[in-house]
């Protein structure tokens, strides 16, 4: 066996690259199990919630939820469904094994995972549910974070996220910095043009760096998106206005940094 001659022999990097020269990556989700038991967690709940009878084909029922449900009545869902899951103490392991490997290549191996997860239900033609285009580091969240964005149905073209290409990202952000734009809407019409639809069908995963400016618009497609996202972090990399403990739960601490953590010199030492 030919021994190991550089560090970048120990790495991921395909997945690595692709991260640094995109902002992101979709990757084959690693467990589908997982996945099946969220979906289906998902569509039970959504049933009960409207009173009908569990579906035979999960995927059609979410894609065509726009026919039992208004959207006057859309949030109660997704809030039926959020506080589902806050109740359920396998979901959060469960959503992070999706893509841990994946986000030990581009993260690293100690984690901190937001405490609550994001879920998104847009009907088509809908317009109340809109994000608009930003960039979560704007608002106060660190550099570091990567978001892990999974769709329950098929997501492609205004049914999914968009992202802008790094480059045309950082022209923008020069150009915010000069004060150029009075709202976000202004901002999207400048790159209207260069941002980029992500295709992400079910049984993969879009992870991407925050720092990145990204949205969604009004799904023209005939069917409704459902996604959900969650925060992760290195446990040990700077924290801005979202602190650990608060809103980051670490899931996967290394023994020396176990270890590190609650050392504390001898007394002598310290004077």
């Amino acid at each position: 066996m030919a021994h190991i001659t550089s560090f970048s022999e120990l790495a991921d990097a395909d997945i690595e690259n692709a991260f640094l020269e995109y902002g992101y990556v979709v990757a084959p989700v690693e467990n589908i199990d997982s996945l099946e038991a969220i979906r289906n967690f998902i569509v039970e709940t959504t049933a009960t919630f409207l009173s009908i009878e569990l579906p035979n084909d999960p995927q059609s029922f979410l894609d065509n939820i726009h026919q039992h449900v208004s959207k006057d009545r859309l949030n109660d869902l997704r809030l039926a469904c959020i506080n589902a899951i806050r109740s359920t103490p396998w979901f959060r392991p469960s959503y992070a094994a999706l893509a841990f490997g994946t986000l030990t290549s581009i993260v690293g191996n100690e984690l901190a995972m937001q405490r609550g997860l994001g879920l998104s239900v847009q009907l088509p033609k809908d317009g109340s549910s809109l994000l608009a285009i930003h960039a979560d580091t704007w608002d106060g969240d660190s550099s570091y974070e990567v978001v892990q964005w999974v769709p329950l149905v098929d997501c492609f073209k205004t049914k999914s996220m968009y992202i802008l290409p790094k480059d045309v990202d950082a022209v923008l952000q020069k150009d915010m910095a000069n004060g150029q734009f009075k709202s976000a809407e202004d901002i999207f019409q400048a790159v209207k043009d260069d941002v980029i639809y992500l295709d992400v069908p079910y049984g993969s995963v879009l992870l991407f760096s925050q720092t990145i400016a990204h949205g969604n618009r009004v799904n023209f497609e005939p069917s409704t998106r459902w996604t959900m996202n969650c925060r992760f972090k290195s446990v040990l990399s700077p924290y801005a206005d979202k602190k650990l403990g608060d809103f980051f739960e670490p899931i996967s601490i290394r023994p020396a940094t176990r270890l590190g953590l609650t050392y504390r010199l001898p007394g002598a030492f310290d004077e």
